[in-house]
């Protein structure tokens, strides 16, 4: 691990095992802000000019991947993540853990550990909700990764199976909000995935949620595949009418999100969420 300063953030150490680096900051977060092959193009998006004004002050997005707590509310879901992290650094597993401050509205803390792969480009990451409040409080790990622009996301479909007596039940959910368009021409539908495609001359934003049993989405950009994957708990009940996958796309900016089940968390508990993320390059003309 070394210290650097990565794209004008300070205060950043950088990750290898010489085929991928993940690049985290301690300035601010628990936040990563950079993913890619060795000597290749971070996959993450950076957006540092963007803010949210709140009553418990600017958040501030700065780009990559962070942890936030579902269901989205303002302004607690907001609350500003701009202080120092602590890091702890395990050289045997090159791993990382970054450790925020206890958040003084909701008194819960936020931890981020991040462990590469022996070899390739897979990397464990593991977030950790803790409630130190004196009252139990309901919520769910939220992790969201902002990607690079001018890609595609792909949510994979359940697998087709024709009309019949032993399908008569659905399948799966598709949650809407308020501002989802799916006339939109950056969505588009087959058998096999819901596509959002991202494009920077289209600022109004689109989501949508699902309930994803195959456990993974992907982003294509270029020639970068990147997939994250996570377990899909059986009978849990998820935030946001039971969605454990969201995409979101606003102009240049998009979003991959996951989501564990709710839970009901006691003063000293915590949840955790896991994610497992992978970083291909392809040659050809790619199909995820």
């Amino acid at each position: 691990m070394e210290k650097i300063r990565y794209s004008d953030i300070e205060g950043c150490f950088r990750l290898t095992n010489g085929e991928i680096e993940v690049v985290v900051t301690t300035e601010i977060g628990p936040r990563i802000v950079g993913y890619s092959l060795v000597g290749g193009e971070n996959v993450l998006g950076l957006h540092p000019q963007a803010k949210v004004e709140t009553e418990l002050g600017t958040w501030k997005p700065i780009g990559g991947h962070r942890l936030w707590i579902a269901p989205e509310t303002m302004p607690d879901t907001y609350a500003p993540d701009n202080a120092p992290v602590e890091h702890f650094y395990d050289a045997e597993k090159n791993s990382l853990r970054l450790i925020q401050a206890v958040e003084p509205i909701s008194q819960t803390q936020k931890e981020i550990t991040i462990a590469l792969d022996k070899q390739g480009s897979g990397v464990s990451i593991n977030h950790r909700i803790t409630n130190w409040g004196t009252e139990a409080i309901e919520l769910a790990a939220w992790a969201l990764t902002i990607m690079r622009g001018g890609g595609e996301t792909f949510i994979p479909n359940e697998p087709f199976a024709p009309y019949g007596a032993k399908t008569l039940l659905p399948v799966r959910n598709l949650t809407l909000w308020s501002y989802t368009d799916l006339s939109d021409s950056r969505w588009s539908f087959d058998d096999e995935f819901i596509r959002l495609r991202v494009d920077e001359s289209k600022p109004e934003p689109q989501k949508i949620g699902v309930l994803n049993r195959q456990g993974w989405v992907k982003y294509k950009v270029g020639n970068l595949v990147f997939t994250k994957r996570f377990d899909f708990v059986e009978n849990a009940v998820y935030p946001d009418m039971n969605s454990n996958t969201e995409i979101y796309t606003a102009g240049s900016f998009v979003e991959l999100e996951t989501l564990a089940p709710l839970r009901r968390l006691a003063p000293g508990d915590s949840t955790e969420h896991a994610e497992y993320w992978q970083l291909i390059r392809e040659n050809k003309p790619a199909s995820v």
